[in-house]
C-alpha cells in the first residue's frame, strides 16, 4: 500500500474529517502499514497505549481476560474501523487484547510520530485529538455499570430516517439497529442491563431467525439472493458479531416485542449491506416482512429464550461438576481426619472430615440430573404459532420445517409442542427450571454456611478447618480475616431465592393467550444462572481448592466430647456410657480420659474403636 493509497483510506475515518488534503498527506506520510497472521495479537491487555490502529483489511477480534482466566469476545472490527484512538493522547494501558481473526492488513499511527507533527501542524493535531476526545466521550456517555458498548464509538452524528407506525425518526447511521429498536431503548431504560449483557441470548435469537429464513426459503417464500444475505447475517450474529447492536433493556413491556424487532432491524440492515445496498432501503428486505416471516414475537421470542437458557445451564452444570470435584478431592485429603458429627448445633458421633466433604460433593451431584432433566423441558418450543399458537400467517408446512432445520442450527433436539395455543401461554417450563436453580443455590448456601461455622475462630470457634485467607477483614480490628467467599456465595442464594419468587409471580400473571411478563422471567433466570456460575467458580477457586484441616483440632474435640460415648456404648455398655458422660459433665473432663483413668479399655482398645476406619461404616457388633 502506498503513500496515496493510505491518504485515501484516512480520508474515510473519523478522527480525520475535519483535516484539509494537505493535512492528511502529512499523516499518511507517518503512518506505517502492518501486516498480521490470523491469531496474531495487535496489542496484548495491559500493555502501555503506542499507536492508533485502523483496519484497512481483514478483522479485528476485541477480547478481555476474565477473573476466571477464560477469554470474552467483546466485538469485531472490520474495514474502516478503528481502534487504540486513546493512545494518542497517553499511554495508558489497553484494559482488552485485540488479535486477527483474519490474516489483515493494518495501517497504524505512533503517537511519538502526532507529537512530531505538533511542532509544525500545531492546528492539524488539535482537530485530530478533538474528534479523540468526542469519540472517547460518546463511548463514555454509552457506558453503564454492566456494560461498556463497544459500538459506542461509531456514532459520528451521521443518520438515516426510518419511518414506522408512530412517524419518522433520524437513526445513528452506524447501528445495525432501527426506528423500532430506538423507540424500545428510549421507553424502557430500566435496569442499564441491554440484551446484548447475555450473548447466548443474542446467539439463540440468530439461531431462530436462521432457522425461519431457512424453512421461510425452503417454501419457496424468500427469493434466494436476500435469503443468502439474511442467512450470512444470521451466521454472523451467532459467531459473535454485531452483539454490541442489541441495545434495548431486558425488561420491557411488550411481551419482548422489543427484543425481538431489535434482532429482525439488526438482521434486516446487516443483510442489506452484504447485498450492495444502504442500511434502511427496507424496500430490498424488511425487518417485518422478511425477517420476521411466518413468525410472531409471541413464538420466535419465548423459543430463543428457551434455547438460551438451555446453552446456559449447560454452562452453569460444567461449573458445578469443577467444584464437585474440588469437594471430592478434600474428601480423600481428609479422609483419615476423626472429627465430631453434630446435630442442631450439638455433639453427635464422631465421623471424618473426609466424609463430611464427600456429602457436600454428593448433595450437589444431585442437583446435576435435576437441572439437566428440568432443562429437557425447554426443548418443547411453540413455533409456528405465531401470534397466539392457531398459526395465522404462517404457511402450514413452516411448522414442521422450521423446527426441522432448529435442531440442525442448534444440535438441541427440540420438538414442536402437541398443542401451540396451550405453549404459547404457558410458562411453566420456566418456574420448574427456576426451581431447580433455586434448589441448588439453598444447597450451596447451606454448604457455605457449613463451611463458616467450621472455620470459626480461630480462638474462640470451632476452627477445625481453615480457608484460604483472601482479605483483611475489618477496618477497626487488626489481624481479622473474614470468610469472604462463603458469605459472598451466602448472598447470591439469597438473590437467586428472590429471582425465583419473581419468575412464580410472573408465570401467575398471564392473562388470556400470552403471558406478556415473560422478559423478566428471563432477567431473573439468566442472572441467577450467571452469578451461580461466577459464585461456584470463585467458591472453587478461592475457597474449597485452599481449605486445610486442623487435624489435632479436631481430635481434641472427639477426645473431649460427651459424644463419644456413643461409640464407645457397643463396647461398656449403656449403662457405664451414662455414667461416664454424668460424670464428663460434671468434672468438665474428657469421656477419652474417663475411660482410661476407670480402666474400662485399654489405650490400644480406645484408640482402635476410635480409628477412622471403625468410625466411618457399621461393623458387625459382639454377641451379649
Amino acid at each position: 500500500m502506498k503513500v496515496e493509497d493510505i491518504q485515501k483510506y484516512i480520508k474515510d475515518i473519523e478522527l480525520f474529517k475535519d483535516l484539509s488534503d494537505e493535512e492528511i498527506s502529512m499523516i499518511a506520510a507517518k503512518a506505517e502499514i502492518r501486516k498480521i497472521k490470523k491469531g496474531e495479537k495487535l496489542f496484548e491487555e495491559n500493555a502501555p497505549r503506542t499507536h492508533l490502529y485502523m483496519i484497512a483489511d481483514g478483522e479485528i477480534e476485541l477480547v478481555k481476560s476474565t477473573t476466571f482466566g477464560s477469554e470474552k469476545i467483546l466485538t469485531v472490527f472490520t474495514k474502516y474501523d478503528f481502534l487504540g484512538e486513546g493512545a494518542l493522547m497517553d499511554d495508558y494501558p489497553h484494559s482488552t487484547s485485540a488479535r486477527a481473526s483474519v490474516d489483515s492488513v493494518i495501517i497504524q499511527l505512533h503517537r511519538e510520530k502526532l507529537n512530531e507533527l505538533m511542532q509544525s501542524q500545531a492546528q492539524a493535531v488539535v482537530k485530530i485529538l478533538s474528534r479523540v476526545a468526542r469519540v472517547i466521550s460518546r463511548r463514555m456517555r454509552q457506558t453503564t455499570n454492566q456494560v461498556a458498548d463497544a459500538a459506542a464509538q461509531y456514532i459520528s452524528g451521521r443518520t438515516r430516517r426510518e419511518h414506522d407506525l408512530l412517524g419518522w425518526r433520524e437513526v445513528p447511521y452506524e447501528f445495525y439497529y432501527g426506528i423500532q429498536t430506538l423507540r424500545g431503548y428510549e421507553n424502557f431504560n430500566i435496569t442499564g442491563v441491554a440484551i446484548s449483557h447475555y450473548p447466548l441470548l443474542i446467539k439463540a435469537l440468530a439461531q431462530v431467525k436462521l432457522a425461519a429464513a431457512k424453512a421461510n426459503f425452503a417454501l419457496g417464500l424468500l427469493p434466494p439472493r436476500m435469503a443468502e444475505a439474511i442467512f450470512e447475517a444470521c451466521e454472523e450474529i451467532i459467531h459473535g458479531k454485531w452483539h454490541t447492536h442489541f441495545i434495548v433493556d431486558v425488561i420491557q413491556g411488550g411481551a419482548g416485542t422489543s427484543t425481538n424487532m431489535n434482532a429482525n432491524e439488526v438482521i434486516a440492515n446487516r443483510a442489506l449491506e452484504i447485498m450492495g445496498y444502504e442500511r434502511g432501503d427496507y424496500e430490498h428486505c424488511h425487518p417485518n416482512n422478511h425477517i420476521n416471516l411466518s413468525q410472531s414475537t409471541n413464538d420466535a421470542y419465548p423459543t430463543a429464550l428457551n434455547i438460551a437458557i438451555i446453552y446456559e445451564s449447560q454452562n452453569l452444570v460444567e461449573a458445578l461438576k469443577e467444584l464437585i470435584v474440588s469437594f471430592r478431592n478434600k474428601s480423600k485429603e481428609f479422609s483419615q481426619v476423626i472429627k465430631m458429627g453434630r446435630t442442631q448445633l450439638q455433639d453427635a458421633v464422631p465421623m471424618t472430615l473426609g466424609q463430611e466433604f464427600g456429602a457436600f460433593a454428593d448433595t450437589l451431584e444431585e442437583e446435576i440430573q435435576r437441572l439437566e432433566a428440568n432443562a429437557r423441558l425447554l426443548l418443547e418450543v411453540n413455533m409456528g404459532g405465531t401470534a397466539i399458537g392457531t398459526g395465522i400467517n404462517a404457511d402450514p408446512k413452516f411448522r414442521e420445517t422450521v423446527i426441522q432445520y432448529l435442531w440442525e442450527i442448534t444440535g438441541l433436539p427440540v420438538k414442536s409442542a402437541s398443542n401451540l395455543v396451550e405453549a404459547t401461554q404457558d410458562t411453566g417450563a420456566f418456574v420448574i427450571f427456576s426451581s431447580a436453580v433455586k434448589r441448588l443455590a439453598i444447597k450451596l448456601s447451606k454448604i457455605c454456611n457449613d463451611l463458616r461455622l467450621l472455620s470459626s475462630g480461630p480462638r474462640a470457634g470451632l476452627n477445625e478447618i481453615n480457608l484460604p485467607p483472601m482479605q483483611p477483614g475489618s477496618s477497626i480490628m487488626p489481624g481479622k480475616v473474614n470468610p469472604v467467599i462463603p458469605e459472598v456465595v451466602n448472598q447470591i442464594a439469597f438473590k437467586v431465592i428472590g429471582n425465583d419468587l419473581t419468575v412464580t409471580m410472573a408465570a401467575e400473571a398471564g392473562q388470556l393467550q400470552l403471558n406478556v411478563m415473560e422478559p423478566v422471567i428471563a432477567l431473573s433466570i439468566f442472572e441467577s444462572m450467571e452469578m451461580l456460575i461466577n459464585g461456584i467458580k470463585t467458591l472453587k477457586l478461592r475457597c474449597i481448592d485452599g481449605i486445610t484441616a486442623n487435624v489435632e483440632r479436631c481430635r481434641a474435640y472427639v477426645e473431649n466430647s460427651i459424644g463419644l460415648v456413643t461409640a464407645l456404648n457397643p463396647y461398656i455398655g449403656y449403662e457405664a456410657s451414662s455414667a461416664l458422660a454424668k460424670e464428663a459433665l460434671e468434672t468438665n473432663r474428657g469421656i477419652y480420659e474417663l475411660v482410661l483413668e476407670k480402666n474400662l479399655l485399654t489405650k490400644e482398645q480406645l484408640d482402635e474403636i476410635l480409628s477412622p476406619e471403625n468410625m466411618i461404616a457399621p461393623k458387625p457388633l459382639k454377641k451379649r
